[in-house]
């Protein structure tokens, strides 16, 4: 016996034992399904069992926005780091240190120029990877350089929202890009220029009542949360019971806030049939295909 336990069964048991990758699977934040990481990420992070859209990273909203992936970033403004000397339990200056070394993101918004059907388009996607996508002096000012290229180049401004709010390390400086924002959405309105804003989970505070609400067409995710402030908080308010659904995508485009609801997978080619329609142009030969 000592013979086959010692020797023989953990030669089969090598023999059937495979190492697996830790990173192979996931769960659905919604539906607790086990998702192949790379099925969920050829999804473009939807659930395949339930639908639930899952967060997603700056660069990669850029990759499946652009024809082919191929786009091209632009440098942003450089603002003073940490304007006020904020600290709570961490120094500002370190907090921003961390997220730039953790996302290899410069601000909480990324900007980049290409084609979307065929169409010129500047594209600026909020980052909720970097700080919550909380809105400071760097996101103002990298918003007003996307619409000074989209008035330079003639060209779309799409814009993904996904935001905390205000940067409370910035303190009354965050809450000026509330005004700051809305010029900038003047600029291109003034230039006759397509503004379409894509809202996902979750958009909300400063960023909500500002920039996030003045597209030409108002497009959500589904599931999305869009409000100012939070359900509970206003439920707590008011004391009474919100309708089902409140404050979620599909509620306010029943309730005229926004235009349309589109699933991830299909955001591309709608944007660019926006896009060519604003734009007053015949869509691209892959596109009428």
């Amino acid at each position: 016996m000592s013979w086959l336990t010692e020797y023989v069964r953990p030669k089969i048991r090598g023999l059937l034992q495979r190492e697996v990758p830790e990173n192979l699977w996931t769960s659905c934040e919604s539906c607790s399904q086990m998702i192949l990481i790379k099925d969920l990420e050829k999804a473009q992070r939807v659930c395949p069992h339930c639908g639930h859209h899952g967060k997603a990273l700056a660069n990669e909203r850029l990759q499946w926005t652009f024809d082919d992936g191929k786009y091209t970033k632009i440098e942003l403004p450089k603002v003073p780091s940490d304007p006020l000397g904020f600290r709570d339990q961490k120094k500002y200056a370190d907090r921003l240190k961390d997220a730039k070394t953790k996302t290899h993101l410069d601000e909480s918004l990324a900007v980049a120029h290409g084609k979307i059907g065929g169409h010129d388009a500047v594209v600026a996607v909020m980052a909720y990877e970097f700080m919550a996508g909380t809105m400071g002096t760097a996101l103002g000012e990298a918003f007003i350089a996307a619409c000074r290229l989209a008035v330079l180049q003639k060209a779309a401004l799409v814009i993904y929202t996904a935001s905390g709010g205000a940067r409370m390390q910035e303190g009354v400086l965050s809450l000026m890009q509330m005004p700051r924002t809305t010029i900038g959405v003047e600029m291109l309105k003034d230039a006759g220029l397509p503004y379409i804003v894509v809202l996902t989970n979750p958009t909300t505070g400063g960023v909500s009542a500002s920039f996030a609400m003045l597209g030409d067409v108002q497009i959500a995710e589904p599931e999305a949360l869009i409000a100012f402030t939070g359900p509970r908080v206003i439920q707590d308010t008011v004391r009474e019971k919100l309708p089902e659904g409140f404050q979620r995508s599909e509620y306010l485009r029943d309730h005229g806030m926004v235009d349309m609801v589109v699933a991830r997978p299909e955001l591309q080619t709608m944007l660019g049939r926006l896009i060519g329609m604003m734009m007053n142009k015949p869509a691209a030969a892959s596109e009428a295909a």
